[in-house]
């Protein structure tokens, strides 16, 4: 009696399993990049909960044992915490917050043993990019200043100034102006330094000629003398150039630029912890984002460098370092799938630590035996796992998600492989939808993902999550088409200049594909993408393609007008279009036009500076003017991305019922 009573409550939970929803989506907890502690012992994460009622965020830090697995939150619930950085003596932790009368972001520390978070800075201008210096008694921050002013007070003041003028107006004399989704003040970011008990802080940069890349990445010699920076050298706001500058901590001698004879971008400098080694990322293609990062090392003893990693086919950046100094941890976006690497140095030989599923933002213990990291796949969220630096066999530490996920009827998905343009092999991601039966034929939703130099791997994708789409019985795909990272810097780089044409047959080729396919019904297929992806997806539009519906959101729409993107100023690699018009008509989906004739949603946001709302507004208006079906869902407070959670879940609305009107509700 007691077996079959068992029996019925597990076959009860088993029919209460549902596929999972955009709602039962934004449940799930979301972890920030990991920190393990110096001695490995514990870890710590940064973990968001989503609240829908009030359509706020909260970010919480959790501390774990990364030999149990026992975790406890380190700070409350009642407020955000983020970036958590460890003291080299492994006894407190640093990060950033916004708590009480805090007007912008602050520095705070709390003990590992708890208590009572400690506030480090009042700094007017707020505060990010933090990390302690090796004798663990001061902090580096980053801070975005104006350099006219000299007291703290005096920003203080300014910063109240802007937020209470009666005046909205603006000016520039140079590009740029935005920034993705921030309009760009008249600041620059600069590294300054706190005692680790609270003060003053102190520059380190400003007035000594060089201000950081953005935010800036940075880092700290292991004798605290000697600081490494990322900074653009360019001055006229519109042929950026990243450049690794060192200078001294102490204001003694000038910065100087290691890496002026490269005429591409170096970014990411990590000292080794012998402090022999400044490792950073070398691209050779300037003005080409997705160029392989090299990663090359440079003896400080005599300034020669070597280029570690020449041989390997893949972008290779931001080294965490075993104690040692003779080798290093990376994750590589390799093939469709994020996977950890060992380097060894100075050889750069390069070995796989882990195979399936992706694992990202490693962390490793000072003597290089704990290694923890992210896992994610299309049918996992990321969950924080001890990882094997031998064998990659992985222990999960993290279980925030683990009762949810056992009430989801997640499907199954593999990766297939076709032959696309010019014979190339494509890679493809195939999600299913759970029970799926192949004696039954499916709708297809073909998914078309952004960048372009920014492949699709197998991982949990929150804004286009294709267990979502498959959960409402769709069979989803995702294929790394020509230009898409992972797969060689030749296969990343075919299809500059011309963007449109060799992923246009990739697209065509995997909707073949599928059609040849006796579980997929080729008269109901549907494709969609953002950003580039709703570029290509209007690219489709415009010419011959078997798809009885398009989504583009955020498309790049019209080449011409793009140049008032946040990055619109910038020289374009292979010319303007005064000087190459043919070209950028070739390439333009709206000189499509004349051919659309298939019903086509199309979402926007007012706050996206990357793809202004013009080209959302405009795709409208053209299908509206050529009486084809179509529907524009506009965001007047989302940017490149729909962030909120409401918003989110109407995304997902508009996209079901737009599928279920032309392709059909499966059954």
């Amino acid at each position: 009696m007691c077996l079959a009573l068992g029996a019925g409550v597990a076959l009860a939970a088993e029919q209460a399993r549902a596929p999972i929803t955009a709602e039962s989506m934004w449940e799930l907890k979301r972890l920030a990049s990991p920190a393990v502690s110096p001695d490995g012992q514990h870890a710590v994460v940064a973990v968001t909960s989503n609240d829908r009622r009030k359509d706020t965020t909260q970010t919480q830090l959790w501390l774990f044992d990364t030999r149990s697995g026992e975790s406890r939150p380190l700070t409350g619930s009642d407020t955000s915490s983020s970036n958590p950085v460890w003291s080299p003596d492994g006894s407190r932790i640093l990060f950033q917050s916004r708590r009480g009368d805090d007007s912008v972001a602050q520095l705070y520390v709390i003990a590992l043993a708890g208590g009572e978070a400690q506030r480090i800075t009042s700094v007017p201008t707020g505060v990010g990019n933090a990390a302690w210096f090796p004798d663990g008694r001061q902090i580096a921050f980053v801070s975005r200043v104006w350099t006219d002013l000299d007291s703290w007070d005096d920003q203080d003041k300014r910063m109240k100034e802007r937020r209470e003028s009666k005046v909205s107006a603006r000016a520039w004399d140079r590009a740029p102006i935005r920034y993705w989704s921030t309009w760009l003040d008249d600041r620059e970011a600069h590294i300054f330094r706190v005692a680790a008990e609270g003060g003053d802080p102190v520059a380190i940069t400003r007035g000594r000629g060089v201000k950081l890349m953005g935010e800036g990445s940075f880092d700290i010699s292991p004798d605290g003398r000697e600081i490494a920076l990322t900074v653009d050298t360019d001055d006229t706001g519109v042929a950026g150039n990243a450049d690794i500058f060192v200078l001294d901590v102490d204001g003694t001698g000038p910065a100087r630029n290691i890496t002026a004879a490269n005429p591409a971008s170096d970014m990411s400098p990590s000292y080794s912890p012998d402090g022999r080694w400044l490792a950073y990322s070398r691209q050779q293609e300037r003005g080409f984002y997705g160029d392989r990062q090299r990663l090359v090392l440079r003896d400080r003893r005599d300034g020669s460098e070597k280029v570690i990693t020449e041989t390997f086919d893949r972008s290779v950046s931001s080294p965490r370092w075993v104690g040692d100094g003779r080798s290093a941890v990376v994750a590589v976006d390799d093939a469709g799938t994020v996977r950890l690497h060992r380097i060894e140095i100075p050889s750069g030989r390069i070995t796989a630590i882990t195979g399936s599923t992706s694992f990202g933002s490693p962390s490793v213990s000072r003597d290089g035996r704990t290694l923890v990291a992210l896992n994610e796949s299309f049918v996992q969220p990321p969950t924080l796992v001890r990882v094997d630096p031998r064998s990659g066999a992985a222990t999960p530490l993290s279980r925030f998600n683990d009762a949810l996920l056992a009430r989801m009827d997640l499907g199954s998905y593999e990766s297939v492989t076709y032959t696309g343009a010019n014979g190339d092999p494509i890679q493809m991601w195939v999600n299913y939808p759970p029970g799926f039966d192949r004696s039954r034929k499916y709708p297809l939703f073909l998914l078309i993902h952004g960048g372009p130099h920014n492949g699709i791997t197998d991982g949990f994708h929150w804004r286009w999550n294709a267990q979502v789409f498959s959960g409402w019985g769709y069979v989803t795909a995702w294929h790394n088409f020509h230009g898409s990272s992972g797969f060689g810097n030749a296969f990343t780089d075919s299809i500059n200049p011309d963007q449109a044409d060799l992923p246009y047959q990739d697209t065509i080729a995997a909707a073949e594909w599928f059609k040849a396919q006796p579980w997929i019904d080729g008269d109901r297929l549907a494709a969609g993408g953002g950003s580039y992806g709703g570029y290509l997806t209007s690219i489709v539009l415009g010419r011959e393609h078997p798809f009885k519906a398009l989504i583009a959101h955020a498309a790049v729409f019209n080449w011409f007008t793009q140049v008032a993107a946040d990055y619109g100023a910038s020289r374009g690699r292979f010319g303007e279009f005064w000087e190459h018009p043919e070209r950028f008509q070739a390439n333009s989906p709206h000189f499509g036009a004349g051919n659309f004739n298939t019903p086509t949603l199309v979402i926007h946001g007012e706050q996206d500076f990357r793809v202004p709302v013009n080209h959302g507004i405009e795709l409208f208006n053209i299908l509206q003017n050529r009486g084809v079906r179509s529907r524009l869902v506009y965001y007047p407070d989302e940017n490149h991305w729909v962030l909120k959670q409401n918003n989110s879940i109407r995304w997902y609305e508009e996209v079901q019922k737009w599928l279920a009107e032309f392709i059909g509700k499966p059954s």
